[in-house]
């Protein structure tokens, strides 16, 4: 793919205001020219790939190529393509750059691996990115900063050897480490990382368990 020539369609589940879309979007727009982005209103994540079928979506224009949707990752998407974007669809979805790892058991659940899924569904080549985090300290862009564009020209241009199969996206990760720290790229496949054992209970001031 020469992404030179290519529209690129940017989008997220952590809400068009998020640090990680405003990264994704210098980068895709060093890729391209032709960039657009579409994400949620507000902050979607772990919606899945879940769909709005009986509540109307609204649309809000912030400049020529940019707009938010008032609906999930994946109607983000599906939106842009079937109805935002004028003329040719896009040739590439770039989704994130996530707060937050997106490893194992955490696909079925991320926002931003839907807004992907649903870009290979529409038949376009589609990446999700996420930047690792410590949970309670600021997130540390600098490894999504200096690597993103050069993964993102490797994969679409196919330069690790490896043919990119038709239906499957890519999911890509970065450590939550300085660029200098990182050693290499590795490809791999999906791992297991069940979430869900952080529980926390208490109670509200009117005196009701949570």
């Amino acid at each position: 793919m020469d992404l030179r020539q290519a529209r690129i369609l940017v989008s997220n589940d952590d809400g068009i205001n998020a640090p990680g879309i405003k990264v994704l979007e210098k980068i895709a727009k060093i890729l391209s020219d032709d960039v657009w982005v579409v994400a949620p209103e507000s902050e979607q994540s772990a919606s899945g790939h879940s769909l709005t079928l009986t509540l109307p979506l609204r649309v809000r224009r912030i400049s020529r190529r940019k707009f938010a949707v008032n609906g999930t990752p994946t109607d983000s998407v599906l939106l842009a393509v079937q109805h935002i974007i004028p003329g040719k669809k896009p040739d590439l979805v770039l989704s994130g750059i996530n707060a937050g790892a997106n490893l194992g058991e955490d696909i079925t659940y991320s926002g931003t691996v839907a807004a992907a899924m649903e870009g290979t569904l529409l038949g376009i080549p589609s990446i999700a990115l996420s930047q690792a985090r410590t949970y309670g300290e600021n997130v540390r862009w600098a490894a999504t900063e200096h690597y993103a564009e050069g993964i993102i020209r490797k994969l679409a241009g196919q330069e690790w050897g490896h043919d990119w199969p038709h239906n499957v996206l890519m999911n890509v990760n970065f450590p939550d480490a300085p660029p200098a720290d990182v050693e290499q790229t590795e490809i791999t496949i999906q791992g297991r990382r069940k979430i869900g054992d952080a529980i926390t209970t208490g109670r509200d001031p009117r005196g009701y368990d949570y």
